[in-house]
């Protein structure tokens, strides 16, 4: 299985050279660590920075330098910062090619559920709404089973949505998911994963 770097350089992968990226608080902030040195890729962050790099180096951090999630960051030559209504026109005007989020569950026909769980008590949606609304390309990168051990891949998400089928791929500690027409589709399996583990944590949830 993969642990959450592990997760993130995965979908390090999928980042194309010029593309402007926003990352999502969790998992997703780690993806700036492992994208490739030969490509240009411009990281945003909804509280208002483009040009994010790599997390800083321990007593390298400057408290003034934060990403949405209020983890400090570094930037890259050429950094631009701006205020939220900036940066959420960006976001609205379709301006981001990629967006990673994380998520508590995902369906088979690409809904996303990661802002709210019922009973407790949440700051907020904050930007992820505007984010699913207007993104054409998602990836979720989250781990695969709840504390139970039951998939958060389902038929139907149980939680409140956040966006509804706006989802085109997620890659788990144990996979890497395609979103299409016919539900899920397992494209790839962590190390040591077998299909038998998948299916075995997914019973009655959804199919893939």
């Amino acid at each position: 299985m993969l642990d959450k770097n592990g997760i993130a350089k995965r979908i390090a992968k999928e980042v194309q050279d010029g593309y402007y990226v926003n990352l999502g608080i969790g998992i997703p902030t780690l993806v700036a660590n492992y994208v490739r040195d030969d490509i240009e890729v411009e990281f945003q962050s909804e509280n208002g920075v483009l040009g994010m790099g790599p997390f800083p180096f321990e007593g390298e951090e400057d408290a003034d330098i934060i990403n949405a999630g209020k983890q400090t960051i570094t930037t890259l030559p050429g950094a631009s910062f701006f205020d939220s209504a900036m940066s959420f026109a960006m976001i609205r005007g379709q301006h981001v090619d990629l967006t990673i989020l994380g998520a508590m569950e995902v369906s088979e026909n690409g809904d996303i559920a990661n802002w709210k769980i019922p009973g407790k008590m949440v700051k907020g949606m904050g930007g992820a709404m505007d984010l699913v609304a207007s993104a054409e390309n998602i990836i979720v990168a989250m781990m695969h089973t709840n504390r139970a051990g039951e998939s958060k891949l389902l038929k139907n998400c149980s939680l409140p949505l956040t966006g509804v089928g706006c989802v085109k791929k997620i890659v788990t500690n144990m996979a890497v998911i395609e979103v299409t027409p016919k539900g899920f589709k397992l494209l790839e399996r962590a190390p040591g994963v077998s299909i038998e583990d998948i299916k075995k944590c997914n019973r009655g949830r959804a199919d893939y």
